[in-house]
């Protein structure tokens, strides 16, 4: 078998890929590794809102209780949700049936420890393992077999009030354009900022299992964007559809992408001595401005390879308190585990509310630097790396941008692709860089 798990669990077409059968067997193979002896087990199993939920959980959860344990489910919520919730209950452990930002033919199963935080890749390879024998694990019968409590309506609720209490700030005459993606904030988000005070318009939040991120959501931010223009409101937020990540719009229409976040939370977290080593966490494609505006406050920015899992490794082994995705994905370790869009805009909205200063204000802390990204369908990903001109190519890129800019070739993590960025102040010469190392990569590893 090939490993199963990816960077965020495992993913597939839903009854294709990601089947019945293999999601009853996931259920076996996590339980027995993830659950401890000493007290009846308990895991915590919540989905999105796409229609092969239904299909996967009663799977999944079949798979659960048939090794004795017993299932908390918490229905519909976010994926950090579930991730509090496996702590605040103290579970055993916590699974999510989602895809994410991914369209409704696709879900995924991702498992989190009891500690909240998803697992390590040797904790993955061996529920991989323990899949091959699925078959041969306990049965336990009678009074032995697990049992379902539903905590749907109580799970919600606990989220919320924890959401609320991680920031400062009331938002009493905020005006707020929120899009829920059809997704898992559909039913919690609203909920949420109007307990603030917050004069809230909602988009998107009817789902009916098929609707979940099309053409809305943080994948469409002009969505609420043009929302927010045409009622005049302060700030706009976009989530996925498990609620991870967010997008933001501020009243004049400018995109907030995880990149500015950061910004304005670094500088908030720093002020108040909350930066931890005052240091933020960011990937390889966060943008250039980003790291100068950092650079300028005297803040630290620590570069990871792409995926939030990354991130996390570099908080967790450094000690830090905030990291993040230009795609919205944002971690704040002192409050929670996991990236959480709606966390992630309640303190960008605490911060606003604080301050006194518009969003539109706050986002010129950093100038976004142009940012030219092209893929390159290959034959072999990896042979980049050791390729004389593809190699000498990129010496030359980074001569013609110097200091003012930088170009970055790398592997896609799931696609026969190289991915070739560059980004600086002159547009036209981040053109000609890409073209000629994509040109180099065609002729040298192109795929026929």
């Amino acid at each position: 078998m090939g490993r199963l798990f990816g960077t965020d669990g495992v993913r597939g077409v839903a009854n294709r890929d990601l089947t019945p059968e293999l999601a009853f067997r996931l259920g076996r193979a996590g339980a027995s590794l993830l659950t401890a002896e000493g007290r009846k087990p308990r895991i915590i199993v919540g989905r999105d809102t796409r229609i092969s939920g239904d299909l996967l959980e009663c799977a999944l959860i079949s798979g659960i209780l048939s090794t004795g344990v017993d299932v908390i489910r918490a229905g519909v919520v976010s994926t950090p949700g579930v991730a509090y919730l496996t702590r605040a209950w103290q579970a055993d452990a916590g699974v999510m049936i989602s895809a994410s930002h991914n369209p409704v033919e696709d879900n995924g199963i991702k498992f989190f420890g009891g500690d909240g935080f998803k697992l390590l890749d040797e904790a993955e390879e061996e529920v991989e393992r323990r899949l091959e024998e699925a078959d041969a694990l306990p049965r336990p019968v009678g009074g032995d077999v697990g049992r379902v409590t539903d905590k749907a309506s109580e799970a919600r609720e606990a989220y919320v009030q924890f959401l609320i209490s991680t920031v400062r700030h009331r938002l009493d005459g905020l005006r707020l354009v929120i899009d829920c993606a059809n997704g898992a904030a559909s039913a919690i988000a609203p909920e949420v900022f109007r307990r603030l005070g917050a004069d809230v318009t909602v988009l998107h939040a009817e789902p009916n299992g098929i609707n979940i991120n099309v053409k809305c959501g943080s994948t469409h931010p002009d969505v609420v964007r043009d929302a927010v223009l045409r009622t005049g409101a302060d700030v706009g937020l976009a989530f996925d559809g498990d609620a991870d990540r967010v997008i933001a719009v501020d009243a004049t229409g400018e995109i907030v992408d995880g990149d500015f976040i950061m910004a304005i939370c670094a500088k908030a977290l720093k002020e108040q001595g909350r930066l931890r080593g005052d240091t933020v966490v960011a990937t390889v494609m966060s943008n250039l401005g980003f790291v100068k505006a950092m650079q300028k406050l005297g803040i630290q920015v620590e570069r990871t390879s792409v995926g939030d899992r990354y991130v996390m490794e570099a908080m967790r082994e450094g000690g830090f308190s905030l990291g993040g995705e230009q795609s919205g994905h944002i971690i704040f370790l002192d409050h929670t585990t996991t990236g959480d869009g709606m966390l992630t805009g309640l303190q960008l909205l605490d911060i606003v509310a604080g301050s006194g200063q518009s969003l539109a204000d706050l986002r010129t802390i950093m100038q976004r630097y142009p940012q030219i990204l092209e893929n390159v369908r290959v034959r072999d990903k990896w042979a980049w790396r050791n390729n004389a001109r593809i190699l000498a190519a990129l010496r030359d890129a980074e001569g013609m941008l110097g200091d003012s800019g930088r170009v970055l070739v790398r592997e896609s993590g799931t696609e026969p692709l190289v991915r070739v960025m560059a980004e600086g102040p002159d547009e036209a010469v981040l053109r000609k860089c890409v073209a000629h190392i994509v040109e180099t990569v065609r002729q040298e590893l192109g795929a026929s």
